[in-house]
Order: C-alpha cells, then structure tokens, then sequence
C-alpha cells in the first residue's frame, strides 16, 4: 500500500512540474488578445531566456513559436513540415547561427498567433532545425507592428 502510495504521489509531482516547466519555457501559451479601435494587438511576455516563445498555429495546426527578428524568413524543421501542409521548393543556401546550410524555399498560407492572423508568408523548410519550434522571422513580423517595452512584446496588425 506504501509503494501505491508512492507511486501515485511521483506520478502527480511530475504531472505537475512538467507543466510548471512547459510555462517557464512558454509563457504565452494563450497569449493575451486586445481588440480595439480598427486592430488587434497580442501581448507576450519574456521567458526565463529572454526569448519570446507563443503558441499559434500554421495552416490550422498547432505550433510553438520562437520570435526571431535576425531570420529573414519563417523557418520550420524539416520533420513538421509535411504535418503543416508546407511543401519543399528549390533548394536554397541560408546563413544561420550555425553557418550555411542547404534549405528548401516554401510558403504558408495562414498564421495565427492569438487572434491575429498573418497571410501569405515566405518561409523555409530546415533540415538542421531538430527541435519542434517554428522560427517566426521577418517575413511575418514585417506584416505587424511590433514594440518591445520591458519583458513585453507587443504585436499589433490593423484591420
């Protein structure tokens, strides 16, 4: 009865502390929405990192973003690709923190992060990208307005 005991008590600490640590990783899971006077505005907070991570979706499916205004383009790995509804282009060369590589020219239809919705979007289909996060480059960002103030990062886009 003390081992069951045991058990249970491991099992709902790890269920508990695995959310603890996917919030601390992404505090914007549900990303607070404003809408007012002809737009819509977004709200993220910093993670521990100082990176702005956030839920959102591509073609209607669910992903994690990493913010990331040195990425020319939207870069997805390669292994999400075909789930995302992203087809591979030409292959291209793209300079990365990690040196040259050879990625593949694509396209997305529709991004979403809260309310706010970003059409038409270059973007690239990485092959070196072994993690699950979408890089949210400038390709979408130019489409918004963005301010940093403090831990805060607001993305607005007028209707």
């Amino acid at each position: 009865m003390y081992a069951l005991a045991w058990l249970v008590a491991i099992a709902l600490l790890t269920v508990l502390f695995s959310g603890v640590e996917e919030k601390r990783i992404n505090p914007n899971q549900n990303p607070e929405v404003r809408n007012q006077n002809g737009f819509t505005e977004v709200v993220l907070k910093q993670n521990r990192q100082g990176h702005y991570v956030t839920s959102g979706y591509i073609n209607g499916k669910e992903v994690i973003f990493l913010l990331d205004t040195g990425a020319t383009d939207v870069s997805v790995p390669e292994h999400m690709a075909d789930n995302l509804n992203i087809s591979k282009g030409r292959s291209i060369q793209v300079s990365t923190a990690n040196g040259t590589i050879t990625a593949y020219q694509s396209w997305i239809a529709a991004l979403k992060i809260g309310e706010l919705n970003i059409n038409d979007v270059d973007a690239n289909i990485n092959p070196g990208m072994d993690d699950d996060f979408i890089l949210l480059g400038m390709s979408a960002l130019k489409k918004v307005e963005f301010t940093q103030r403090g831990d805060t990062l607001t993305l607005r886009a007028y209707q």
